[in-house]
C-alpha cells in the first residue's frame, strides 16, 4: 500500500485568503509553509488511486502528483474515485472539478451521502455532466476496488454535521462517543492483505471512541487532526467563540490533548489538518521540538508512506 500526502491544511488553507495572522503572513512571505486542504491519495493497484476527500485545491493537488497525472493517448486517468471523511464544504467541494470524467466513483457513509445529494443538490448539479457512482462506507472492511488487495473500513468518530444540514444530531464531543452515533465524522483504516500494513486516516476527532482507539492499536501509521495546538486557540486569536472540542476538533496538547494518546503507540503518527492559527505552521515554532520529543510530527505535503 502506497499512500501519497496531498495537503495537510484545514478550511480554508494556509494562507488563508482573507486571514492575516502569523501563519498566513508566514505563509505568504516564505511560499514553503504554505499548505493545501488536508487530503490523501491511496494506491489501490498499479493502476488505480483513489483519493481520500475532495478538496477545493483537487486539481493542483493532482497536477503536483506525477502518479495520479493521465497516462498518454487520451483521458485514462489513474484516479479511480473519491473517499469522503465527512460532507463539510472543505472535504467535498472538489468533487465538482472531477465533472470532466465520464463517471464518479464516492464511497461515503450514508448520512454524508444524503446530505451532499439532498441537502448540496451535488446529484442535480453533477448529473448533466457525470454519473455519480455511490458506494457505502462502514465498519466491515471492503476493497478499494475489484481485485484489490487493500481493504478501507469506517470508524466513526463524530455526528457533527455541516452547517448547511445543521438541523437534527448535533455533536459528539468529549473524550468519547456515543455508542450509536450517527456516522457524519469517520475516521478510516486501511489495510492491505498482502503486505499486513495498516494506516488510520482521521482528519476530524471531536472524540476518541474504543474503536478508534482499537483501530490505531493495530496500525503501523496514523494521521490524525491536528487543527489546534489547544483548546483555547480558536477564542485566543479571536476566530470563534468556542473552544476546539467545541468546533468538533479535539486539541493536540493538553490534558486532554491527542498528543498523550498517540505517544504511547507503535504506530509512526503524523499531524494533518492543521488550521492557519496553529503554531505548527511555523516550521520554526518551539511546538515541533515538543513533539519531537514524544516521537510525534507533522506531515510533509508530498510525502510518500509504503506499507
Amino acid at each position: 500500500m502506497l499512500l501519497q500526502v496531498l495537503g495537510t491544511a484545514a478550511g480554508g488553507g494556509v494562507p488563508q485568503w482573507n486571514c492575516a495572522c502569523p501563519g498566513c503572513s508566514g505563509a505568504r512571505a516564505h511560499p514553503a509553509r504554505r499548505r493545501r486542504h488536508a487530503s490523501l491519495a491511496v494506491r489501490a493497484d498499479d493502476d488505480h488511486w483513489y483519493l481520500i476527500n475532495a478538496t477545493p485545491d483537487l486539481a493542483d493537488q493532482i497536477e503536483s502528483t506525477p502518479a495520479l497525472h493521465p497516462r498518454p493517448l487520451g483521458r485514462r486517468t489513474p484516479v479511480a474515485g473519491l473517499v469522503l471523511t465527512d460532507a463539510e464544504l472543505d472535504h467535498t467541494l472538489g468533487i465538482a472539478r472531477l465533472r470532466e470524467g465520464d463517471r464518479i466513483e464516492v464511497l461515503a457513509t450514508a448520512p454524508v451521502r444524503s446530505a451532499l445529494c439532498d441537502r448540496a443538490r451535488l446529484d442535480g448539479l453533477l448529473t448533466p455532466y457525470a454519473e455519480l457512482e455511490w458506494r457505502e462506507l462502514g465498519p466491515v472492511p471492503v476493497p478499494l476496488c475489484d481485485g484489490s488487495d487493500v481493504v478501507i473500513s469506517a470508524v466513526p468518530v463524530s455526528d457533527k454535521r455541516p452547517r448547511y444540514a445543521a438541523n437534527g444530531a448535533g455533536t459528539a464531543g468529549g473524550s468519547g462517543a456515543p455508542r450509536n452515533v450517527d456516522p457524519w465524522v469517520i475516521a478510516l483504516r486501511l489495510h492491505d492483505r498482502r503486505t499486513g500494513g495498516t494506516a488510520v486516516y482521521a482528519p476530524a476527532l471531536a472524540a476518541w471512541p474504543d474503536a478508534f482507539q482499537e483501530a490505531l492499536g493495530g496500525a503501523d501509521c496514523a494521521l490524525i487532526d491536528g487543527t489546534f495546538w489547544d483548546d483555547e486557540e480558536p477564542r485566543r486569536s479571536g476566530i470563534c467563540p468556542r473552544t476546539a472540542t467545541g468546533m468538533g476538533h479535539l486539541p493536540i496538547d493538553g490534558p486532554n490533548g491527542t498528543a498523550r494518546r498517540l505517544a504511547p503507540l507503535t504506530a509512526r503518527c503524523f499531524y494533518t489538518h492543521l488550521n492557519n492559527t496553529n503554531p505548527l505552521v511555523d516550521p520554526d515554532a518551539s511546538q515541533h521540538r515538543t513533539m519531537a520529543e514524544m516521537g510525534l510530527a507533522v506531515a510533509a505535503e508530498g510525502m510518500e508512506i509504503a506499507l
